[in-house]
């Protein structure tokens, strides 16, 4: 809109130097359009930028790096790629990596969990992740996996915030497929609606309008709880971390190290190359330097060639 107003303010001045005096007109009118042809020319570039950002999948475009996409990071946004890492434990080593554009990381526990459990030649494996890989659906890919995941649930309901009950204050009787309010009451099953993929059963009581406790749990008329049919799975894991909470200790000890290690030892605070296949061979060459130099602290340079032959 700009240009296109740029471009109009130019044409009329463009009409008033025509009808000046020939020797200040010309001048002056070779000057104005060399300034609409520059700002056609940009037109034409954003034209071009609007359809591709329009064909796009997820309605990005990024004019250094095709392949480059927004990201969040501690709050601010960058134009770059999501590094997902495996760490063990034990020996702080990346037993998995992968390099995407995705711009967030709750698709990606179950790949990196079954990536890592492969690396690492396993049967059984824990994973821990922060509260941004949390997703229904990967959590219970793990679990069909054979794959202990320790991951906290992140606070989305308005009910803990404003200060009325949260859903876990409502227990579950799994025998009688109800739920127990704070007041007591029973909220039975309603009815099963699918959303967003997930299956979801409805339970409500008819009791809430004289409940002296309303003000505490709900505005509306009554107080509804949801629960996924797979529910019994993240409350289990819920349970697992409520029993281990020193896991996400854990957790931040050993998949920052390696990070802190590339950027701050390595120099490696952004990548050299571009589009997906040439930054996730960069970062797959930072890892093996990574991997190498750690190896030959636990086991030293000696150990490290007799290994290697």
């Amino acid at each position: 809109e700009e240009i296109e107003s740029s471009i109009n303010r130019y044409l009329t001045a463009l009409d008033e130097a025509d009808r000046q005096e020939p020797p200040i007109a010309q001048p002056k009118a070779a000057r104005l359009q060399e300034k609409i042809d520059k700002l056609k020319a940009q037109m034409k570039e954003l034209r071009i930028i609007e359809t591709q950002l329009n064909e796009s999948s997820d309605k990005q475009v990024s004019l250094t790096d095709p392949d480059a996409r927004s990201m969040m990071t501690r709050g601010t946004g960058i134009v770059g790629y999501n590094v997902q890492t495996a760490v063990d434990t034990q020996h702080h080593l990346i037993v998995a990596h992968e390099v995407t554009n995705v711009g967030y990381d709750r698709d990606q526990l179950s790949s990196m969990a079954k990536q890592a459990r492969k690396a690492m030649a396993s049967e059984t494996l824990s994973v821990v992740a922060d509260r941004g890989y949390f997703k229904s659906e990967e959590i219970l890919a793990c679990h069909d996996a054979g794959i202990t995941a320790y991951v906290p649930k992140p606070m989305t309901s308005g009910a803990k915030a404003d200060g009325r009950f949260n859903n876990d204050a409502f227990i579950y009787d799994a025998a009688k497929n109800e739920y127990i309010c704070p007041a007591g009451e029973t909220l039975i099953w309603r009815y099963t609606n699918v959303e967003k993929g997930l299956r979801l059963h409805r339970y409500w009581s008819s009791k809430c309008r004289g409940c002296v406790m309303k003000p505490q749990c709900t505005p509306s008329t009554e107080r509804r709880v949801r629960r996924w049919e797979h529910e019994a799975v993240l409350e289990e894991m819920q349970n697992r971390l409520s029993n281990a909470p020193e896991m996400m200790r854990i957790r931040k000890r050993t998949v920052e190290h390696p990070f802190g290690t590339l950027k701050q030892w390595m120099g490696a605070t952004h990548f050299l190359t571009r589009k997906l296949n040439g930054v996730s061979a960069e970062m797959s060459l930072n890892v093996l330097a990574y991997n190498l130099k750690r190896v030959m602290k636990i086991i030293g340079t000696t150990g490290l060639m007799k290994a290697l032959t």
